[in-house]
C-alpha cells in the first residue's frame, strides 16, 4: 500500500506508536492539574512537552496554548481578537481553508467588513493587492488572516513580507500554519506573526492535539471556560498523552528534517517523469514554492474522481484537491482562485506523502498513473 494523503491525515509516526504501546502499558494516568503525585508527575511531563515544542517552533513557552487542533485554534483566535476591537475589516487570501472562511463568515454576519486578498495564478498572495486593501481600510484593520502553506496545492505564501506589511499597518496577523508546520522549516518568532496553530495529526501524532501560538499572550482570551487550564486561556482537563504524542512528533519532524530537500528533489524528478510521459499535464502552482511533498496534478479533461478510484484499486490513496472535498466533483474554490479551469480542476489528484526519500512510491505512482492516463484518454472526457 502507498498511503499518498499526508496533507489530510499523516499516520502515526514511529516514535510515537512506540511511545502510545509503552505509556498505554505503564501509565500513569490521572489529571493533570491535580496535586497529588500521579497529578504532579503527568503535569511535569506535560510541561517537558511544551519545552520540546516551543523549541521546535522557535517560540517561548509560554506562547504556546495547547487545544485540540487547528480548527479549535482557529475560533479561539478570531474570537479573541474581535472580540476585543472596535475596528470592523477583516482580510484573508482567496485560498484559505474553509476553517478560516467560515470563521470568518460567521464574523462577517456579526457586522464586520470581509475583504479577500486574490492570489496569483500559482497560487501566491498578491502582495501589491494585500498592501492596496490595508492601505484602504488602514484606519479599522481588526486581523490579517493569510495561510502559511496551501494545504490543496503546497504552495508556501510569504508569510514574512505579509508579516512585516502587518506590522506597518499595525494590524494582527494570523496565519494558518497546520501544512507548513512539521513539513517544512518554521520558525514562529522569526515569522512575524502574531498568531498560528498546529495540528498534531497533520505531524504524525494523535487526532484531537494540538497547539496556538501567540506573541503576546495576554491578547488571547478564553472561549472555551473551565479551571483555568493552560494559563487560563483554555479551560478543560489537557489531553495529556495527545500533547506526548504532539511533542514526539515534533522532535521527530526536528531530527528528521535534512529530509526536506531530499525529499523535494524526488518529488522534481516525479514531476519531470509525468510531463515527459504527459505533455500537456498540469502541476498546479508548479512555478511557485511548494512543499517538498505534495503534488496537485491533472490530465486536461479526466476526471479526478475517476483517477483517485483506479489508483486505489491499486493499493495507492490520494485525494481530490483535499480531503475535505472529496464528495464534492466540482472546482475547489482554491482553485478558482487561481483561475484554473474545470477541465483541469475537476480532474486534480492530490500526492502528499512523508519527509523522506521517496523515489520507490513515486516510481510506483508514476508507472500506474501513467497506465490510468492511458486508459481514461481512450474512454473518458467530460470536456
Amino acid at each position: 500500500m502507498i498511503y499518498a494523503d499526508f496533507n489530510g491525515t499523516a499516520p502515526l509516526c514511529s516514535d510515537v506508536k512506540q511511545h502510545l504501546i509503552d505509556r498505554l502499558q505503564n501509565g500513569p494516568f490521572g489529571n493533570p492539574n491535580a496535586i497529588h503525585s500521579v497529578g504532579t508527575k503527568i503535569m511535569s511531563a506535560m510541561t517537558k512537552c511544551r519545552k520540546v515544542c516551543s523549541s521546535v517552533l522557535g517560540a517561548k513557552t509560554n506562547q504556546i496554548i495547547f487545544n485540540s487542533g487547528a480548527s479549535e485554534g482557529i475560533s479561539h483566535i478570531f474570537f479573541s481578537v474581535l472580540e476585543q476591537t472596535d475596528k470592523r475589516t477583516i482580510v484573508i487570501s482567496s485560498i484559505e481553508h474553509s476553517a478560516v472562511i467560515n470563521c470568518a463568515k460567521y464574523w462577517e454576519s456579526k457586522g464586520f467588513n470581509l475583504i479577500i486578498t486574490p492570489v496569483s495564478n500559482d497560487g501566491i498572495v498578491d502582495l501589491n493587492a494585500l498592501e492596496n486593501n490595508l492601505q484602504h481600510h488602514s484606519h479599522d484593520l481588526a486581523l490579517v488572516s493569510i495561510m502559511a502553506a496551501n494545504n490543496e496545492t503546497g504552495v508556501i505564501q510569504p508569510y514574512q513580507a505579509i508579516a512585516k506589511l502587518c506590522q506597518r499597518f499595525q494590524v494582527p496577523y494570523f496565519s494558518d500554519t497546520t501544512q507548513i508546520v512539521g513539513k517544512d522549516e518554521f520558525h514562529f518568532e522569526h515569522s512575524g506573526m502574531d498568531y498560528a496553530v498546529v495540528s498534531g495529526h497533520k505531524v504524525g501524532a494523535l487526532i484531537g492535539s494540538g497547539l496556538i501560538l501567540v506573541k503576546e499572550p495576554r491578547t488571547l482570551i478564553p472561549h472555551i471556560f473551565g479551571g483555568g487550564q493552560e494559563f487560563s486561556k483554555r479551560g478543560g482537563t489537557q489531553n495529556y498523552i495527545g500533547i506526548e504524542t504532539l511533542a514526539i512528533a515534533l522532535n521527530d519532524f526536528e531530527t528528521h528534517k535534512t529530509q526536506i530537500e531530499i525529499a523535494k528533489k524526488a518529488r522534481l524528478q516525479f514531476e519531470h517523469n509525468l510531463k515527459k510521459n504527459f505533455p500537456h499535464i498540469v502541476i498546479v502552482g508548479e512555478n511557485a514554492p511548494r512543499l517538498a511533498t505534495t503534488t496537485l496534478v491533472a490530465l486536461p479533461g479526466i476526471h479526478g474522481q475517476a483517477v483517485q478510484i483506479e489508483l486505489e484499486s491499486e493499493n495507492i490513496f490520494v485525494t481530490t484537491s483535499s480531503a475535505c472535498s472529496d464528495n464534492e466533483p466540482t472546482t475547489s474554490k482554491v482553485l478558482k482562485a487561481m483561475n484554473v479551469g474545470d477541465s483541469v480542476g475537476r480532474g486534480v489528484v492530490r500526492i502528499s506523502l512523508c519527509l523522506h526519500d521517496n523515489s520507490e512510491n513515486y516510481q510506483r505512482i508514476l508507472t500506474v498513473l501513467t497506465n490510468i492516463y492511458q486508459k481514461l484518454s481512450k474512454i473518458e472526457s467530460f470536456v
